[in-house]
């Protein structure tokens, strides 16, 4: 379907601000996190009152900006029809990794993510207790050209993928993103293929992140992800020079986020 160029450099900016604003949010709750209380929810994963608090400052900053998309966020209903597939919606996260959140180990994240087809086209992804930005925007929604980029204490880089060829991994340890809340067996059985692997265990969507940067050739998830959890990343790697796909190497999609489940994947920066 036909797709409107809606985001420009200023439409960018404004996405990052949005998501400091609610990473700011989210630290203010944060600095008090020994008295936070949290439920469970049906899914078993917990929400918090920063959980809540980023939604609404995301949820109305969009709607605002762009009253024309819809959005899905994983701390609102699903307005979402079965089988509706939108040319574009957002897929936000308020929140990714609220339980590294409750630990206090600074690995949560706020996602946004335009999805464009089903394919994430922009991405930001805020680590506000680590002091990080990323942003990946590329394809037809887009004005400008493709980037990929990292702000830390030092400003803004633009950031790729480890680019790492079949011929070095076989020299070297393949260097993969695992998540520090979810093991799986599934995942312990895919490594063996390696002769040698440097694990990093660390929370949320900083697992695409690292991809992003080169600093882990693969992301491979085993186990229960949702839309809002990868959209961001996902179109962060992608931008980088990277992919993502399902293990048997069909593409990973989102065209229809009534459904928000998605299958295992591969994150590559390979």
């Amino acid at each position: 379907m036909s797709v409107v160029k809606v985001m420009d450099e200023q439409g960018l900016k404004f996405l990052v601000d949005l998501v400091d604003a609610a990473g700011n949010v989210i630290m203010e709750i944060y600095a008090k996190r020994e008295a936070l209380q949290h439920v469970v929810k049906k899914d078993d994963s917990p929400l918090t009152a920063a959980d809540l608090a980023s939604n609404e400052v995301l949820s109305e900053g969009l709607r605002m900006r762009w009253p024309q998309i819809p959005v899905l966020s994983e701390e609102s209903a699903n307005t979402f029809s079965k089988d509706e597939c939108p040319v574009m919606y957002w897929a936000v996260d308020p929140l990714d990794g609220t339980k590294e959140f409750i630990k206090g180990n600074g690995e949560f994240t706020v996602n946004i993510s335009l999805v464009v087809n089903g394919e994430p086209q922009v991405g930001v992804v805020g680590a506000p207790a680590l002091g990080l930005m990323y942003v990946g925007a590329f394809g037809g929604a887009c004005s400008f050209v493709a980037q990929a980029k990292k702000r830390d204490a030092n400003g803004w880089r633009e950031i790729k993928v480890s680019g790492a060829s079949a011929e070095s991994l076989t020299n070297r340890p393949v260097r993969v993103a695992t998540s520090r809340s979810h093991p799986s067996n599934e995942l312990t059985k895919w490594l063996e293929q390696f002769d040698a692997v440097d694990g990093r265990d660390i929370g949320s969507s900083l697992k695409f992140c690292l991809v992003a940067e080169g600093q882990v050739d693969v992301y491979p998830r085993f186990g229960p992800t949702c839309i809002w959890d990868t959209a961001a990343g996902h179109a962060l790697v992608v931008a980088a020079g990277g992919h993502v796909q399902q293990p048997g190497g069909e593409s990973l999609n989102y065209p229809k986020p009534s459904n928000t489940l998605n299958p295992f994947f591969l994150a590559l920066g390979y």
